[in-house]
């Protein structure tokens, strides 16, 4: 097929791009006005994008979980059973990236089109490396089980659950915003609806990042593992920028944008 270009469109060289639904005639410029066009290179589209990324972490895993003989060996001190928290976080690891997927498919709506290509290849080596490092340990045949025993995964299975529902809750309140199309690029103040798990919107503008660090943190108590912590923290990071930059955005536009509200962890960031 025909080849498509993806490009900006700017005022200024080195000035803002503008946005895909403002309209030439309403540009703040005289009778003429010189615009500049920004090659993007080769672009991917978001669905794509998060089709790609989560696939991979839930075929990944399972290559670990299923202990192939190429990444363990074989070795007459490995138990041959597993313990039942690996079966536990087996199933709860997939249901994570499972829906994710069901999320980019059926509930997501993108006011951003595409993404650099070259950013996938990062992407991808962080969501699938982490992945395969994660799996590593917690599928390894001498994994040791959480200290506190079933009390501790108890606990954590149900602060997974609890997390995964409300994270779910929100990415179907924000994407209710956008009712008008696909990409619909009107944005909305979010508001607490009747589902309890969307009264987080009352302290934070990020509920979503909240409720996916608290699925993590679940995680890592339910497997106490190092490296799952470490990609929680990670997480926890890299999700506070992203919640401090649309918080930022929600203030510079909405006047009335709701004065109680944090970022991502209520009344401390």
């Amino acid at each position: 097929g025909d080849a498509q270009l993806y490009y900006h469109l700017q005022l200024v060289l080195e000035g803002k791009s503008l946005r895909d639904e403002e309209a030439l005639q309403l540009l703040p410029v005289g009778t003429t006005a010189t615009l500049y066009f920004k090659d993007l290179g080769p672009q991917i589209g978001w669905t794509m994008v998060f089709l790609i990324e989560y696939t991979g972490p839930l075929f990944i895993y399972f290559a670990f979980y299923f202990r192939m003989p190429f990444i363990y060996g074989l070795d007459d001190r490995f138990p041959s059973s597993r313990h039942p928290v690996v079966n536990l976080a087996c199933i709860c690891h997939s249901f994570h990236y499972i829906k994710r997927l069901i999320e980019t498919i059926f509930v997501h709506r993108f006011s951003h089109g595409t993404m650099p290509l070259r950013n996938i290849v990062k992407n991808c080596f962080y969501y699938w490396g982490f992945a395969a490092w994660l799996a590593y340990y917690i599928n390894h045949p001498l994994y040791t089980p959480p200290s506190y025993g079933q009390k501790q995964v108890n606990l954590a299975l149900i602060m997974f659950l609890t997390c995964e529902a409300g994270n779910f809750s929100i990415h179907v309140a924000l994407s209710n915003l956008r009712r008008d199309g696909k990409r619909s690029k009107t944005s909305k103040i979010p508001y607490p609806t009747k589902n309890p798990f969307t009264w987080l919107f009352y302290f934070v503008s990020c509920p979503n990042y909240t409720y996916e660090l608290g699925t993590w943190i679940g995680f890592t108590i339910m497997t106490q593992c190092v490296p799952v912590g470490l990609f929680t923290f990670l997480c926890f990071i890299q999700m506070s920028v992203w919640a401090k930059d649309k918080h930022s955005t929600y203030i510079r536009e909405f006047k009335d944008y709701p004065s109680l509200r944090m970022s991502i962890i209520p009344f401390l960031l």
